[in-house]
């Protein structure tokens, strides 16, 4: 790569990180709070923000804070058909919930070196697993990323395990994925978060690649091996039916 290509991609990933700063719990932003979040000079930062407010990604409301920019009105509505689920998954969704006791279930798509979670049922329980529709979490951990590396390279995994912040990750997560392969679904405890526990299966495209990890989330004490037990039935029957639909990402589309 070349400087000039290198310097782009730097600024590609600088503009990036100042749109993911805003969020449901940061709606609104001002150049110094952007200066201080991502460490940028605030030259930097003004000449990106300029730059994205000349493409409709921020807009400035004339008190000195930039919002998102009505720019995103169109990408998002692009993201939502594509990856908005049918009616269809989505009772599934929910009838997987009911059928484990009222326990929320997320539906996880592998990006890059994360997973992201692209739809959702909350369900009835009051304490419960709680990610929102677009989270990231790391794939170096839980029961989601087990099931989403089970058939990935040795190198990928790896690659995945780099970032985790235990020693010999590595040969710990290549042997869960592993696992997961063989038994076609997997479960944590407390491997992202102490006291957080998940199961969950593969959801599959017409190729047979995985592309998708449905998951149970909630309390490590109700996670208990009986009630794992009892769940995956359900889980992985609700998963089989996700492949059938063949809907994730757009796909049926």
């Amino acid at each position: 790569m070349s400087e000039s290509d290198a310097g782009g991609v730097r600024s590609v990933q600088r503009a990036v990180e100042l749109l993911a700063l805003y969020d449901a719990e940061h709606p609104s932003r001002t150049v110094r709070e952007l200066v201080d979040a991502t460490g940028m000079a605030k030259t930097t930062v003004v000449r990106l923000v300029h730059t994205l407010e000349r493409c409709g990604l921020l807009w400035s409301r004339g008190d000195g804070h930039t919002v998102p920019g009505p720019g995103l009105l169109h990408w998002a509505e692009l993201a939502r058909s594509t990856w908005q689920l049918p009616e269809s998954a989505i009772a599934l969704m929910k009838g997987l919930s009911e059928a484990s006791d009222g326990e929320a279930v997320h539906l996880y798509v592998r990006q890059q070196q994360a997973r992201v979670c692209i739809a959702r049922h909350e369900g009835a329980r009051t304490l419960r697993h709680v990610v929102r529709v677009g989270q990231e979490m790391p794939l170096w951990s839980g029961a989601a990323s087990h099931v989403l590396l089970s058939r990935a390279e040795r190198a990928d995994v790896t690659q995945v395990a780099a970032a985790a912040p235990h020693e010999d990750w590595a040969t710990v997560l290549w042997e869960r994925a592993q696992k997961a392969a063989v038994a076609g679904w997997a479960v944590s405890h407390g491997e992202r978060e102490v006291g957080v526990s998940g199961v969950a299966a593969p959801v599959f495209d017409k190729a047979g690649r995985v592309t998708a990890a449905l998951a149970l989330g909630g309390p490590t004490t109700r996670f208990t091996d009986e009630a794992v037990a009892a769940f995956v039935p359900a889980l992985t029957a609700a998963a089989r039916d996700l492949t059938a639909l063949d809907c994730v990402g757009g796909s049926a589309r």
